[in-house]
């Protein structure tokens, strides 16, 4: 498997496991994030592709992270 789809896949479970932590829904996820029930969805399917660095701004102002702290797995 190439790198770039291992990191995906880390990220999608990282997602994951921090929404579950805070005890969200991905509806509640992606109302707090402002990004759409689907993206949220598919970034925690099993084929996600990378996200957006929009997206990524936005998840971690979500969990009230930085983008660098969101990203370690």
């Amino acid at each position: 498997m190439p790198e770039n789809k291992v990191i995906v896949k880390k990220f999608s479970r990282r997602l994951k496991a921090l929404r579950l932590k805070k005890r969200m829904t991905q509806e509640e996820l992606a109302e707090t994030a402002d990004i759409s029930y689907k993206n949220v969805q598919y970034l925690e399917s099993k084929n996600p592709t990378c996200p957006s660095l929009i997206t990524l701004s936005k998840l971690a102002k979500a969990f009230d992270l930085t983008i660098s702290q969101l990203m370690k797995f």
